[in-house]
């Protein structure tokens, strides 16, 4: 059943303002009643859509997630199989920055749900990605172009785990006073020879001289 448009506005106002408060003040210090009043709604309404705050939370970041996710179409078989992974990751890494308060949520907060794993599900939108890193991969091993000895499920963990915390670094840099430690042009080289490290010998030489 749709819901009323009413009802629909609300549960848009309070994400809004639970995006921002969160970046801003961080989660633990933003209060349900602080994102209600911010967001012109009640404590209620915040209950009635997201059921608490770690569901709120976990809503921020579903949305967020699908939402890159519907950039990954640039993302084709004819393109070479290095330039596969990279897009991909290029279309995160560019979502992300589009998205300054998700980034600094996802890089910052998403721990918040780590503690409460056993009974709070994965978003969705995250799932998603990941089971398209993990098809292009299987399709890379089947078409000879994975290394094989590497498992297909530990590169994506890898990729996914390297990203993170190289982008994690980054920002936490970026707001300390002792300056960057390195710029994302530094990271979107670091993630470059990491992916042709990945691919067969033959098929990274064929990468990198353009063929």
């Amino acid at each position: 059943m749709q819901e009323p448009s009413g009802s629909s506005s609300s549960r848009s106002r309070i994400l809004q303002a639970a995006k921002h408060l969160f970046a801003q003040l961080g989660y633990e210090n933003t209060s349900i009643s602080l994102i209600a009043r911010t967001a012109g709604s009640s404590e209620s309404q915040l209950v009635k859509h997201f059921g608490s705050k770690c569901g709120l939370l976990e809503a921020i970041f579903d949305e967020g997630w699908q939402t890159m996710g519907g950039l990954f179409t640039a993302v084709t078989d004819s393109d070479p199989p290095g330039r596969r992974l990279s897009v991909l990751l290029e279309q995160v890494l560019a979502g992300l920055n589009g998205d300054p308060e998700l980034k600094e949520l996802l890089l910052f907060e998403s721990r918040c749900l780590s503690k409460r794993r056993a009974t709070t599900p994965i978003p969705q939108g995250f799932l998603g990605f990941t089971r398209q890193l993990n098809v292009m991969l299987q399709h890379m091993r089947e078409r000879n172009e994975l290394r094989t000895e590497l498992s297909p499920e530990a590169v994506c963990a890898a990729l996914i785990a390297l990203c993170e915390g190289m982008l994690r670094d980054e920002l936490v840099a970026r707001h300390s006073d002792t300056g960057l430690a390195y710029t994302i042009a530094d990271f979107k080289r670091v993630i470059e020879q990491f992916l042709q490290s990945l691919l067969v010998p033959e098929v990274a030489r064929q990468a990198t001289s353009g063929k």
